[in-house]
């Protein structure tokens, strides 16, 4: 089955205002699902975007798989989620250039799942100690 990209009907918001999140060379949109190295955008498809997304809301923390699974796919789709999330999250390892065997942005913890492991800035962050609104990165958007 072939994923349509984020930029599609399916776009990703997450409020009212944009959130930018840094990482290497890696610039990622929240709200509209693009990922951006060096100013060029990289194509994501939908899964590998939220993918990454509850990768960069929990950075540092382990993610299930089986969270990630209630994420990409409903309680009532039957897929085959080994192979779908392996290739979702192989997908995403190609877009950043990273690989499972030397991890720069996501580590692979085998059977239990992954961990975005790289320093990530963020210009809402930068916003909080200014006293302007932030947007809340947890929160699954509207």
């Amino acid at each position: 089955m072939h994923e349509s990209p984020v930029d599609s009907d399916n776009s990703v918001h997450s409020g009212v205002h944009p959130c930018t999140v840094r990482f290497g060379a890696f610039e990622v949109s929240l709200d509209t699902g693009e990922l951006h190295k060096h100013g060029i955008r990289v194509r994501l498809q939908r899964r590998p975007f939220h993918i990454l997304r509850a990768l960069l809301e929990k950075r540092g923390q382990v993610v299930s798989r089986e969270e990630l699974r209630s994420r990409l796919w409903s309680s009532d789709t039957f897929v085959d989620f080994e192979s779908g999330l392996n290739t979702a999250i192989n997908r995403l390892r190609t877009a950043l250039g990273d690989s499972a065997e030397s991890p720069i942005y996501i580590e692979t913890l085998a059977r239990v799942g992954y961990r975005f492991i790289a320093p990530v800035s963020s210009p809402a962050l930068q916003q909080a100690s200014a006293g302007e609104p932030v947007v809340d990165l947890t929160s699954g958007g509207p």
